[in-house]
């Protein structure tokens, strides 16, 4: 509940009626300030839709400014909402500030919050998506040396996408394949990932992503080169709390490797 008071102070503060009075330029209020505060609520608790009819009655349309600067002043603790008087004053700061009542506010804030949590979760995945294909990159920049550790935080040890990837990597690096990245000569690309599952443990994201890669093979000098748009899908679960990569569709995973086993 603290933190609904603070919820509730800070809107107060933004309210266009309140930022466009003469309180909007100062950075800490007085009594003057609460006496004007009281007026600018009256005023449009005057007009409020919820309190015509009996609840206006029932709560009043005023809240005093001695009231408000204890509001904006205390630091409350949770016992303070069993007060009738102090409920009754949420009520009308809530209904100032476009609610029906307190309870309304805490529901917008409880289902705001559940929205933000979600949005994190998209933005934490989609980074996931986006980190796994610049450590891909970095991977392939140290060839022959086999180093799959580098997935280590974000693909699961014992995942099928794992033994995929360090399969079709292993036999180029035993190849001796080096990447060249002189001149900005290999890149990559990953754009449009949207999320197509959406579940507790279970994400399944689609991303757009455009490889260019020129590999150069030690001895020979012999170049290979990947140039592809794909559409590819990932499978991120969550085991023990931890979300990490477990599967990947890519329709075009060992395509380097299959090319060179046709020379």
């Amino acid at each position: 509940m603290k933190t609904i008071y603070n919820s509730i102070r800070e809107e107060v503060v933004k309210h266009s009626k309140v930022r466009n009075s003469v309180l909007g330029n100062v950075k800490e209020w007085k009594r003057s300030h609460y006496i004007i505060l009281s007026e600018i609520i009256k005023e449009e608790l005057s007009e409020a839709e919820e309190l015509k009819g009996g609840k206006k009655f029932e709560i009043g349309n005023t809240i005093s400014h001695v009231t408000l600067q204890r509001f904006f002043e205390n630091d409350y603790q949770d016992k303070t909402h069993s007060d009738l008087r102090f409920l009754k004053t949420l009520d009308k700061i809530c209904i100032f500030l476009g609610y029906k009542d307190l309870n309304d506010y805490i529901l917008f804030i409880r289902h705001k919050n559940q929205e933000d949590e979600e949005a994190d979760d998209n933005s934490f995945m989609t980074k996931m998506v986006y980190d796994y294909c610049a450590t891909a990159f970095e991977f392939c920049k140290h060839f022959p040396d086999h180093k799959t550790e580098l997935f280590k935080e974000l693909v699961f040890d014992d995942s099928p996408f794992l033994e995929r990837v360090s399969q079709f990597s292993k036999e180029l690096c035993d190849k001796d394949f080096q990447l060249v990245t002189k001149n900005n000569r290999s890149n990559y690309e990953v754009f449009d990932i949207h999320i197509v599952t959406d579940e507790p443990d279970k994400k399944i994201l689609e991303s757009q992503e455009f490889w260019n890669l020129l590999f150069k093979v030690g001895e020979t000098g012999e170049e290979h080169f990947v140039n592809q748009l794909s559409t590819q899908i990932y499978f991120i679960r969550k085991i023990n709390d931890t979300w990490k990569i477990w599967d990947n569709y890519n329709p075009d995973a060992g395509r380097l490797n299959k090319i060179i086993e046709n020379v």
